[in-house]
C-alpha cells in the first residue's frame, strides 16, 4: 500500500519542500540519521504518511512528541490540515528547523510549536499521540498520558523489537495493542494504542472482591 497514493499535487509539492530543508539543515545539524538522508523520500515522508490512514477521522487535535526532523508531525499537518498539531522538541535548534519548514511548507495549518520537555510541556489534551524513533513503549506512554485526552489514539513508530518493548510496558501499564506492519521496513510496526491506564490505578479501581 502507498500511503501517498491519491494525495494532491499540492500537498507533494509541500512534503517535496519538507525533504529539500531537511537537507539543507542536516549539513549544520543531526535531524536524521545520516546514512538515512539520501533516501529520505521512503525512509521519512512515506514512513510518517502511513500512519495518517490510521487517524480517527473525527480526530480534531494530534501531539507530535520529539518532533525533531519533523516526522511524522509535519508529514501529517500536510496531509491532514484539518488537525490542530503541537509539535513538542526540547532542542532548539531542532526546534528552528521545525518553524522554517513549516513555513516554507506553506501549511494550511501551520501546527503550534512547544521548545520544552515533553514532561514539561503543558498538556496538550491531544486527541491523537504521535511519536517516532523517540523512546521505548513504556517512556512513550507515560509522555502521552500527559498530553492525551482519555479516549485518545497513540500511533507510534516501532522497530523490529516491539514486543519485547510491549511485554516490558505491560509490568507498568494496561493496555491492548494493535501492530501493524509498517508499509516500509517488515521488521517494524504501527503500534496503534487506544484509551490505557496505569496498572496499579486499575487495581485501586476495581471492587475488592475482583483484586487478584
Amino acid at each position: 500500500m502507498d500511503p501517498l497514493q491519491g494525495v494532491s499535487r499540492e500537498t507533494i509539492r509541500r512534503l517535496e519542500v519538507l525533504v529539500e530543508t531537511l537537507e539543507r539543515w542536516q549539513k549544520a545539524i543531526n535531524l536524521v540519521g545520516k546514512t538515512t538522508i539520501d533516501g529520505a523520500w521512503k525512509r521519512h515522508i512515506v514512513d510518517s504518511a502511513q500512519v495518517v490512514p490510521l487517524i480517527p477521522a473525527d480526530a480534531k487535535s494530534l501531539a507530535d512528541l520529539g518532533s525533531g526532523g519533523g516526522f511524522p508531525g509535519l508529514v501529517i499537518a500536510a496531509m491532514r490540515p484539518d488537525l490542530q498539531i503541537t509539535m513538542i522538541e526540547s532542542d532548539a535548534r531542532k526546534a528552528a528547523f521545525l518553524g522554517e519548514a513549516g513555513r516554507k511548507m506553506e501549511l494550511e495549518k501551520p501546527p503550534k510549536l512547544v521548545i520544552k520537555r515533553i514532561e514539561a510541556a503543558p498538556p496538550a489534551s491531544a486527541d491523537v499521540v504521535t511519536a517516532r524513533a523517540l523512546a521505548p513503549l513504556d517512556q512513550l506512554l507515560e509522555w502521552s498520558n500527559r498530553h492525551r485526552t482519555d479516549a485518545a489514539t497513540c500511533l507510534f513508530h516501532k522497530g523490529k523489537g516491539w514486543q519485547a518493548e510491549v511485554d516490558e510496558a505491560k509490568k507498568k501499564w494496561d493496555f491492548s495493542p494493535d501492530a501493524i506492519a509498517s508499509v516500509t521496513d517488515r521488521d517494524a510496526v504501527i503500534l496503534r494504542i487506544g484509551p490505557y491506564a496505569a496498572a496499579a490505578d486499575l487495581r485501586d479501581r476495581q471492587p475488592e472482591g475482583r483484586r487478584r
